[in-house]
């Protein structure tokens, strides 16, 4: 009745060799510790020097360096590896799709989501235009694990509860991101624990977390809540590994003490 899971906090370099390694070592540690499902957060492949530096890593779906890793480490260690996010090949030349890609014990690719709310910003000298680079994903992106439905978002869509209520009834809801410090300092925690006590369900948060080359710094604070909404663990920053179980009964016990999901009319 209990899955343990586990969330990966990066500080990613605009280095794909580095940014890989840093993932097998702490996937492996992730597993060592008994997790079944990984989380990698968005952008774990690179973190450029400029945002446009991305386009030139963006593969072709279904293989590629950064694809190929992911299959071998979930492969290697048995495990679910949901793969933060990674530059994909887009229709536009000069833009990438922003995607998730998840990845079975045995390896195969089991689902993918493309990151739909692009993120914007602007105050002061501090600036973010993911338009500029990303194209939107259409798509709500969800698959089924042993332990129940697993539903797909990235940072930004963190922001839009109507995209969980379109997932239906999820066990887990994934979130890898980047959050900026400033924002994430005011609203990081306090929307990943709403989008766990509204859809009753277990919150996974895979974040950046650090002070990267190109002079951006991330909140981090990757976490893990459950459906009451309550913090079983958290990394603030740096690199690192957050840990817990998913444990079906204190879902459904929640479920069945408020049943808001069963109430809902709109």
């Amino acid at each position: 009745m209990k899955t343990t899971v586990a969330a990966v906090q990066m500080v990613s370099t605009p280095d794909v060799d580095q940014n890989l390694a840093t993932m097998r070592r702490l996937v492996a540690e992730a597993a060592a510790a008994g997790a079944r499902l990984v989380t990698l957060p968005e952008y774990w492949p690179i973190m450029g020097m400029t945002d446009s530096d991305k386009v030139g890593h963006a593969e072709q779906p279904g293989h590629g360096r950064i694809q190929d890793a992911m299959a071998a480490v979930a492969r290697e260690h048995g495990l679910w590896l949901i793969g933060g996010t990674l530059p994909l090949v887009s229709p536009e030349s000069d833009k990438v799709m922003n995607t998730v890609l998840v990845y079975g014990p045995d390896g195969a690719p089991v689902s993918r989501y493309d990151k739909i709310h692009l993120f914007g910003f602007t105050k002061g000298a501090e600036s973010y235009n993911e338009s500029r680079t990303i194209v939107p994903g259409a798509a709500v992106g969800t698959f089924e694990a042993p332990f129940g439905k697993v539903g797909l978002s990235v940072c930004y869509d963190l922001r839009f509860p109507e995209l969980y209520r379109a997932m239906g009834e999820c066990t887990l809801i994934v979130v890898p991101a980047a959050f900026t410090h400033t924002t994430g300092l005011a609203h990081w925690e306090i929307l990943l624990r709403a989008r766990a006590i509204e859809n009753q369900c277990y919150v996974l948060a895979a974040a950046q977390g650090g002070t990267h080359q190109n002079g951006r710094r991330t909140f981090g604070h990757s976490m893990l809540i459950d459906p009451w909404g309550e913090v079983l663990a958290v990394l603030p920053e740096g690199e690192g590994v957050v840990s817990g179980a998913i444990d079906a009964e204190r879902m459904a016990s929640v479920r069945a003490s408020l049943p808001a999901l069963q109430h809902r009319r709109l």
